[in-house]
């Protein structure tokens, strides 16, 4: 694990940032702003002819050998290739075996990072469907003179890019990038476009950020750089939903199968040199993790989060669950205060914004976990993989309007139109007139087009959800449409918002979060699963919560999904956030993409209690505090230096 950064210098002879000395030292600078990310062995620096590497190591397996940059090769050429990787490969020692057995690699330490590029040199691009991890690495090919890039399958791990006439340069926080911005020489306007999408989303879609100079390599991509030539990007994962029949026979081994591929996910996720512990929220997901892990660490200790307030804490049910199945339990309760003043330090982390509130919570128990484990495990991806929000129930109660002949749909729309908000069915009337590409694009709902247009002064009619969801959308024709709202989520919200925060607000710590619902095998099974076994009229995940019966308490298995609330909606009426909210407000420089009288109208009104602006509020706010830290630069935030004496 660790913060990389590889920058492919331009070739000799051209301007600027050919000279690789002075970059060398650009990139040591650079890489220091991601010093939370290594703190184990921070600032390390390679230099070749074309091609600067940088990194920060966050060290869980081979501790003492497995360094960075890692040098491996063939034995014709064993200074063939140079490796900087951010991340885990849990069946490492499984593909070391193999490729030792096949092809005679030879390997220098017992760690991960090997079995990645010798894998590289002995399969090819084919190696990135066999790893079961996490990851976003960078291999230097010294015979070819290329630079090859990965991430894995679902984006758990970030890798940014930006070209310009000094080079290409990769790397795990956008920050570092924008620090060499005068090095490569790219453009570091606002993308204004990057902008409506955020308001609409709540995030910055894939490959999208907030400078138009910079971009993400997708989750599922590959990517090759050469001296001069801009990248070459390949797409390598396209996840399917291809559903097979559950009978009375075989239902039975259906839930099985689920079982047994959690079992093994979370026995690779175990794999580590140091401590691991897990978050517990207090629902299905996060309990049947942390009721596996124990099975490996007795001692497991689990961590969870909440509010003071009645209905914003699952602190209680997480306590029930963690005594149930016998594990240590650790508590951060996080007050108005706190949450306010942590606001700066958090939006200088995310690098772009993300209006999803449960970030912060995250961000203070990844905080109280940092102290007691360096590893956590969690339960992100079930929810996509299995089915489990309340929204995928949406077909089964629109089932009727499919029946009716396209005109017919399209005039209950407008029938729908002059009712009054809140009236009953008036909402059903609308989604039933909408076809599911227009109606569905993940789980961010919170600003209406005319809401945009009073917010944004630049807002344009041409930039929709559209742009991010239509070629999602082309790759599930025929689907059904459960499975076609699955798909949009793992290429959305999955990996726009919540991996987005579990990295960004664990890493904050220097706390490696691992997903093991995020495996290639469990999707697979998952994958198969028909729509009778997802969701029903009455719940949702239903043969995930039938595989699980025998392992999480009973007090869990059918409770309400709640996560990690924010009593955003209470603390934006009175107290340190509303002060927080019109100070902001009052101080930002971003009237020129935000209307400030608008968004000041909209705190009144939600003061006053005579409408619900929560989310959009925190949306707008959002923003203004990222414009502040990244553009104005008015807002500083005081940046500790990551500081943990004792190696776990």
């Amino acid at each position: 694990m660790c913060g990389l950064l590889a920058f492919v210098c331009a070739p000799a002879g051209t301007t600027p940032g050919a000279d690789v000395a002075e970059v060398a030292g650009a990139v040591s600078r650079a890489t220091h702003l991601m010093r939370h990310r290594g703190p184990d062995e921070p600032g390390g620096i390679w230099a070749g002819d074309q091609v600067v590497f940088g990194f920060n190591r966050l060290s869980f397996i081979d501790i003492a050998h497995s360094h960075q940059p890692m040098r491996w090769g063939p034995p014709e050429a064993p200074e063939r290739y140079e490796l900087v990787f951010n991340g885990e490969i849990y069946n490492y020692l499984e593909l070391r075996a193999e490729l030792a057995a096949e092809h005679g690699a030879v390997f220098a330490t017992d760690g991960d990072g090997e079995a990645i590029v010798a894998g590289y040199h002995y399969w090819g691009t084919d190696v990135l469907s066999r790893l079961r991890g996490m990851f976003a690495f960078a291999v230097w090919d010294t015979v070819s003179g290329e630079l090859f890039c990965a991430r894995d399958p679902f984006g758990i791990k970030p890798l940014f890019m930006a070209s310009g006439p000094g080079g290409t340069v990769v790397g795990s926080e956008k920050k570092c990038l924008l620090d060499l911005a005068d090095v490569v020489g790219f453009d570091t306007a606002i993308d204004t476009r990057a902008v409506q999408h955020y308001t609409v989303l709540q995030y910055v879609p894939e490959p999208e950020t907030l400078h138009r100079g910079i971009r993400r390599l997708e989750s599922g991509c590959y990517a090759r750089i050469r001296p001069g030539q801009a990248p070459e990007t390949t797409r390598y994962f396209r996840p399917r939903f291809d559903a097979t029949p559950i009978t009375r026979d075989t239902e039975q081994a259906r839930y099985d199968e689920i079982t047994a591929v959690l079992e093994d996910s979370v026995a690779k996720h175990m794999r580590a040199d140091v401590t691991v512990g897990a978050f517990l929220s207090g629902g299905i997901d996060s309990t049947a993790i942390a009721a596996l892990a124990m099975r490996h660490n007795p001692k497991l200790i689990t961590f969870t989060t909440g509010f003071e307030r009645e209905g914003f804490s699952e602190i209680d049910v997480a306590a029930a669950s963690a005594e149930a199945i016998g594990a240590r339990h650790v508590v951060k309760v996080v007050s108005p205060a706190e949450f306010v003043a942590a606001l700066p330090e958090i939006v200088w982390y995310l690098d772009d914004p993300v209006a999803d509130p449960a970030l912060v919570p995250l961000y203070f128990i990844a905080a109280e976990a940092r102290k007691h484990v360096k590893v956590v495990l969690s339960g992100e991806g079930a929810d996509e993989l299995f089915g489990g929000y309340t929204i995928y129930r949406e077909p089964l109660s629109l089932r009727p309007f499919d029946y009716l002949p396209s005109p017919v749909r399209r005039s209950l729309g407008k029938v729908s139109r002059p009712l009054p908000e809140g009236m009953r069915g008036k909402s059903l009337l609308h989604r039933g007139s909408l076809r599911l590409e227009e109606r569905y694009y993940g789980n961010a709902r919170s600003f209406s087009d005319e809401q945009l247009r009073a917010v944004l002064p630049g807002f344009s009619p041409d930039w929709t959800h559209t742009d991010v969801t239509a070629p999602i959308y082309a790759e599930s024709v025929g689907w059904d449409p459960v499975a076609r709202m699955q798909h949009i989520d793992l290429f959305t919200w999955l990996r726009g918002d919540i991996l987005v925060k579990a990295d960004k607000m664990t890493m904050a710590n220097s706390l490696e979060l691992r997903v093991p619902f995020l495996d290639p095998e469990v999707f697979a099974v998952a994958s198969r699963l028909p729509v009778s076994a997802k969701i029903t009229r009455t719940t949702t995940k239903y043969a995930l919560r039938r595989a699980l019966e025998p392992i999480i308490p009973a007090h869990v298995l059918h409770r309400p999904k709640l996560g990690f609330p924010v009593p955003l909606r209470h603390w934006l009426r009175a107290g340190e956030l509303l002060e927080w909210a019109y100070a902001t407000v009052d101080a930002t420089g971003a009237g020129h993409l935000v209307d400030v009288a608008a968004v000041r109208t909209m705190l009144d009104e939600h003061r006053l209690g005579t409408a619900d602006h929560s989310r959009r509020l925190w949306t707008v706010l959002i923003f203004m505090l990222w414009h502040a830290i990244f553009v104005e630069h008015s807002v500083v935030p005081t940046i500790r230096e990551p500081d943990y004496p004792v190696r776990l």
